[in-house]
């Protein structure tokens, strides 16, 4: 069997290129609230107690004892399980940064600015910065899987 050299090389060269995006590719961030939906306190707390969650603190770091030495701050690593109707409470990030990995399934939050709920799904990752207060849900029929790490001031801050 003979093969075309310029069909062959095409060919390798297509999958060179694929082979290459898909190393350099980006995770994609999550949903994000849209410019024209964004508007300060649009969203009141709400008193929700936690509903089918588990939080389990995977790792962490007390950063002041690290060349940051940033005095009574810990990097945290944990794992939220999230069920189906499972309700993540109320919390603000005002003085705890995080970055949150959907690693599973797609669960809504409830952004106090934001008019509407915001999506996130499996891949996608969501920063929680300062001015970020919410609750999550998850509406689906499958369980949520969120690995998140922050960095909290109180050691008894058990806030999700």
């Amino acid at each position: 069997m003979t093969t075309n050299p310029k069909l062959s090389h095409a060919i390798w060269s297509a999958v060179a290129l694929a082979g290459a995006v898909a190393l350099t590719a980006q995770p994609a961030f999550a949903g994000e609230c849209p410019a024209d939906k964004i508007k300060p306190n649009a969203r009141q707390m709400v008193d929700y107690k936690p509903v089918g969650v588990t939080d389990v603190t995977l790792g962490s770091i007390d950063l002041e004892k690290q060349p940051a030495n940033i005095k009574d701050r810990e990097l945290r690593f944990r794992k939220l399980t999230i069920e189906p109707g499972g309700i993540v409470p109320w919390h603000s990030h005002d003085d705890r940064p995080a970055l949150i990995f959907v690693q599973q399934g797609q669960i809504v939050e409830y952004a106090s600015n934001c008019v509407d709920p915001i999506v996130h799904k499996a891949g996608e990752i969501r920063a929680e910065v300062f001015g970020t207060s919410h609750w999550w849900k998850n509406l689906g029929k499958e369980t949520v899987i969120l690995y998140v790490g922050d960095v909290r001031k109180d050691q008894h801050d058990h806030n999700m």
